[in-house]
């Protein structure tokens, strides 16, 4: 999300040289963001996402810059805001996965904000002057839950920061040896539970059970420590590599030197880790879900995201195969001209 924000604001800056624009920002990235030119400026509202106050306090705000238009760019509309809106809908992920796992929250309480969520974006949507959709999986989903109409919603597809693309340059491999890579959070529908599994399987039954490693990337929360509890169960401690939180720096050698990436989702509303990958010529193997097959079309192998057993199989390839790692491939992506 914070990289979608970021691109959009770089290159809105740039193609724009007319309107005016005002970014809010809450007080922890206040001082250290700094606007493009003199027709951006910056606003503090220190307000928390998925609050009440993000309902009854931001719409006062927004009012008080006298805007003609707000951009949401997440599923957390004010509803009481007046002004004209454009929310961006990046998933509805919440809405098929309703289980404890999925939160910190009590139960009660879980369920309780979960209606709050569903009523918010449910007026919001009817209110909002346009939709944007990252995709048109997540459109047909906007469709299908709240039968808004298709003509209300622009579908535009995300893209990779070029930038990205130049920070490998003459730059040392982070890791050692053959490693599989995964990059994103660890919430119960990333799925990453079934990759442990299958790593561990196909550690099992490599012939080189030492010669490979799982490189799990992003920034530690309550899931990722739950990860790490089940790492610590199978014994995997040894081979299973919690990197953390990566820079653009970082990120972009993980990704040039992985000998795969994995995206075990089941379900996304994008999936912009992928095509990042697929940018530094690294293999992507993706869950057999719609919104892959949309993004990524032939540029990825499928597996079953409810079977271990499909994923091992493919990932026993990479990791014992040290020419498996395709250094130099072309990549189409004819469906997103």
């Amino acid at each position: 999300m914070g990289r979608y924000i970021r691109n959009l604001i770089s290159n809105v800056s740039v193609i724009d040289d007319h309107n005016d624009y005002v970014v809010f920002l809450p007080e922890k990235v206040f001082d250290a963001w700094v606007p493009p030119n003199s027709r951006w400026k910056k606003v503090l509202a220190g307000v928390h996402w998925h609050t009440l106050a993000e309902q009854f306090v931001m719409p006062r705000i927004f009012a008080a810059e006298d805007l003609d238009l707000v951009h949401i760019p997440y599923h957390n509309p004010p509803i009481l805001y007046r002004g004209n809106m454009v929310i961006t809908i990046h998933d509805l992920t919440i809405l098929h996965f309703s289980t404890g796992k999925a939160t910190t929250l009590p139960i009660p309480l879980y369920w309780l904000k979960r209606l709050g969520y569903w009523l918010e974006l449910w007026i919001g949507l009817r209110k909002a002057a346009k939709i944007i959709a990252v995709s048109t999986t997540t459109k047909q989903e906007i469709m299908d839950h709240f039968h808004i109409p298709s003509n209300r919603i622009a579908v535009t597809y995300e893209g990779v920061n070029l930038q990205l693309l130049h920070n490998t340059k003459n730059k040392k491999a982070l890791m050692v040896g053959p490693y599989v890579l995964y990059v994103g959070n660890a919430y119960p529908h990333k799925n990453i539970e079934l990759l442990i599994q299958s790593f561990a399987h196909a550690l099992r039954d490599g012939t080189n059970d030492d010669s490979a490693t799982l490189v799990l990337v992003g920034k530690e929360d309550y899931f990722y420590r739950r990860m790490k509890r089940i790492v610590h169960d199978m014994g995997l401690e040894k081979s299973v590599i919690f990197f953390g939180y990566a820079n653009d720096t970082e990120l972009a050698n993980l990704y040039a030197n992985a000998q795969v990436f994995v995206f075990p989702s089941l379900m996304e509303g994008f999936g912009l880790p992928a095509l990042e990958a697929l940018s530094f010529g690294c293999p992507v193997v993706a869950s057999d879900i719609p919104i892959f097959h949309e993004i990524l079309g032939n540029n990825a192998l499928y597996f079953d995201p409810n079977d271990s057993t499909s994923l091992s199989k493919i990932l026993r390839v990479y990791m014992h195969k040290p020419d498996s790692r395709r250094e130099k491939t072309s990549y189409s992506f004819t469906q997103f001209s």
